[in-house]
């Protein structure tokens, strides 16, 4: 689980590491990753829509999400927000799959 210290939390910052941010597009998940100033230890948010399914699923896939960030945390270097935004075909990925896709883009993002 990650901490709160380690969570996107405002409308505003999402739309800025959105916007801003250095894009990564998997086959499951698309990562947003823009260095933060103001920010000592990285931070992960996480977007999963209805089109993803329905609450059970989408609730499912926002875990392994978490999950898989929480294994990452070292390797994200701070001052990283970072965002994650889940696909339709995320509702059928494995833990491996989603796994593979966000350190995959995390490695990338995480170095440039």
């Amino acid at each position: 689980m990650l901490a709160r210290s380690h969570r996107l939390t405002r409308g505003s910052d999402y739309k800025a590491v959105v916007r801003r941010g250095r894009r990564c597009a998997g086959a499951h998940t698309v990562t947003y990753a823009l260095r933060a100033a103001d920010s000592a230890a990285p931070r992960f948010g996480f977007i999963v829509s209805r089109q993803v399914g329905g609450a059970v699923v989408r609730n499912t896939v926002r875990r392994r999400l978490k999950a898989v960030c929480a294994e990452a945390l070292a390797d994200v270097g701070d001052g990283r927000d970072v965002v994650i935004r889940a696909l339709p075909s995320a509702a059928s990925a494995t833990f491996a799959d989603l796994r593979a896709d966000v350190t995959r883009c995390l490695s990338r993002r995480m170095t440039s």
